[in-house]
């Protein structure tokens, strides 16, 4: 097999050749001529010697930048996968340059270097000042800058007394339920299963119930075969069919945005948020069984292979994207996915996630893209600030400042930067593979490292923003919480085989994660129903606890629903004349 490298600068390349030359002459001595401009200076004392040059460390330093070239996308083999033209991810460069001569560019920003670059400087100047002057003064909102570093006050997390009674009376109120139950009647209020058609056909599938039990042997791990076992009048090769001809991931997907939209619809939602703000949040869950080989080691988690499911939720307490991932990659890379391939009629415009859920590249991106980024920094004390230029007039920041931006650098790779956001924003390429080979390049490659000193810019303006606003603080730890409770009510739904993902393919992983997401969705949409129906009965019998207390509630508990025992699919509740269950007396 042969494999041909192509290259935009040919020195690594053309040393490459001379050695293959010299292999089958079976020479020794490197020519006078040969290519050493590849050579970096750590190599030069082992390459250059008093006799000349030293073939086998020449040999060594060609194969370590052959290496490196790879990585960072210099050099690419032509029909490879994995080391292609980074130029072939991305739209054409005849499309691209139409769209910005047309000022068509699918951007949230001025596409004009310059006027892009006044826009984020200058407030970034005037912040830089600001917070100077408040830090010199000791009056940052509960933070301060010393020569030992930064210092900000946790915030209180104590729920209201009166928020707590009212969680409790409604916790009492909420109707005893079997999960094959709340299905069924989230499926009457939505028909979501609707979106489950068949591969071929489009048809919808005729029997709902036997769809219902397959979408929940994924939900709670159970498995097709064990399923049939515990749903009286199932069999594992109807279940299978079923499976094979309408569950995949679109119609999967499909099925989530019409609960995500239904819960973003309900009017007793809006205590909880409008829907324009989102978390998401990685929850690792062991590989077992034949499963075990394709799992991966995070030494975060300990020395037991896993995989993530990667949840985005929406501050309405409606997931509405997930993805099965490799514990071993940042989570990072799988932010900007979920707010642009969701399927639901959500529109974010902030977004939320742990320290774990940022790199300079996805802040660059996210601005970029229309989305304002606010990640929860855990060493924020260790994460530095970037000044536009060198001035020591930032002295009460000076703990913190990590060094001068290269504005040259993103002056000189903006066409390629507008490039690589224009073809995420339209689905050339997906942002997680691009932000993958982003990170895995080295310091070399030019429009990696304009696009971190992009994201900089994004970070610093963020971190100012974070020293000065208390009330942002709050806004991300509580969105945070809600991503918190929403794993929790996942790993009591997804329970079975002791919690183990133990299917050994990709696609079989990946409907495990849709369809607890959806479980997931139907229990906090069929919640947020009958939260609204309790604080309403509350009020008709005396009883009225102030409305600015609702968003204290959540529509994630599942103490009232009965995931256990055999799964039968009808309705032994008698519904009155609402069409509701009626509710338990506090």
């Amino acid at each position: 097999m042969v494999l041909k490298f192509r290259a935009a600068a040919e020195g690594v390349l053309e040393a490459i050749g001379m050695l293959r030359g010299m292999n089958a002459e079976n020479a020794r001595k490197i020519p006078a001529d040969a290519p050493i401009d590849f050579i970096k200076k750590r190599w030069e004392k082992l390459v250059f010697t008093e006799g000349g040059v030293d073939r086998r460390y020449y040999e060594l330093c060609a194969m370590s930048d052959l290496k490196n070239a790879l990585r960072s996308g210099d050099v690419w083999v032509e029909g490879s996968r994995q080391h292609k033209d980074f130029d072939e991810y991305l739209v054409p460069a005849e499309k691209f340059i139409t769209l910005k001569t047309a000022g068509k560019l699918p951007l949230s920003v001025a596409t004009d270097c310059e006027e892009y670059l006044h826009k984020r400087l200058s407030p970034l100047e005037q912040q830089l000042e600001t917070v100077n002057i408040l830090a010199s003064a000791n009056q940052l909102p509960d933070a301060s800058i010393t020569d030992a570093g930064l210092k900000i006050t946790p915030l209180d997390a104590a729920v209201p007394e009166a928020a707590q009674q009212l969680i409790d009376q409604t916790a009492t109120m909420l109707p005893h339920i079997k999960i094959t139950e709340l299905l069924l009647e989230v499926d009457a209020w939505t028909g979501f299963t609707d979106h489950f058609t068949h591969l071929k056909t489009g048809e919808l599938a005729k029997d709902k119930s036997l769809l219902l039990t397959a979408i929940l042997a994924d939900a709670i791990n159970l498995g097709l075969s064990k399923m049939a076992e515990s749903c009286p009048g199932t069999t594992y090769a109807r279940l299978s069919w079923l499976q094979a001809w309408h569950i995949r991931d679109e119609t999967y997907s499909k099925a989530l945005a019409e609960l995500v939209n239904a819960q973003a619809r309900h009017p007793f939602a809006a205590h909880w948020g409008d829907g324009t703000t989102s978390s998401s949040d990685g929850q690792r869950f062991k590989v077992g069984g034949k499963a075990e080989s394709t799992g991966h080691i995070n030494p975060k988690y300990g020395a037991e292979a896993g995989r993530t499911f990667y949840t985005h939720l929406s501050d309405q307490f409606a997931p509405y994207h997930a993805k099965a991932v490799n514990v071993g990659v940042r989570d990072a890379t799988y932010v900007l996915d979920g707010l642009l391939y969701h399927e639901s009629d959500l529109r974010i415009e902030e977004h939320y996630t742990d320290t774990a859920g940022f790199t300079d590249h996805v802040f660059a991106l996210m601005h970029l893209l229309g989305f304002r980024f606010a990640p929860r920094l855990r060493d924020l004390g260790e994460t530095r600030l970037y000044v536009p230029k060198r001035t020591p007039a930032y002295t009460a920041l000076r703990p913190m400042i990590g060094g001068v931006l290269q504005i040259r650098s993103i002056r000189a790779h903006w066409d390629e930067i507008l490039r690589l956001a224009t073809s995420i924003k339209q689905g050339t390429v997906t942002a997680s593979l691009m932000l993958r080979k982003l990170g895995s390049y080295p310091r070399q490659n030019g429009l990696a490292v304009a696009l971190r000193e992009l994201g900089r810019i994004e970070r610093t303006l963020f971190i100012l923003d974070w020293l000065q606003s208390v009330e942002l603080r709050r806004r991300v730890h509580t969105g945070l919480n809600k991503g918190e409770a929403r794993n929790a009510l996942a790993r009591a739904v997804f329970f079975y085989r002791l919690g183990e993902i133990r299917d050994r393919s990709f696609e079989q992983q990946q409907y495990r994660a849709s369809g607890l997401t959806l479980a997931t969705a139907a229990i906090a949409l069929w919640n947020t129903v009958y939260l609204e129906r309790a604080t309403n009965a509350l009020r008709e019998n005396g009883h009225t606890p102030d409305p600015a207390l609702r968003k204290h509630l959540s529509p994630l508990g599942w103490e009232h629903v009965n995931l256990t025992g055999d799964y039968q699919w009808r309705n032994t509740a008698k519904l009155g004349k609402s069409k509701f269950r009626p509710l338990r007396q506090p």
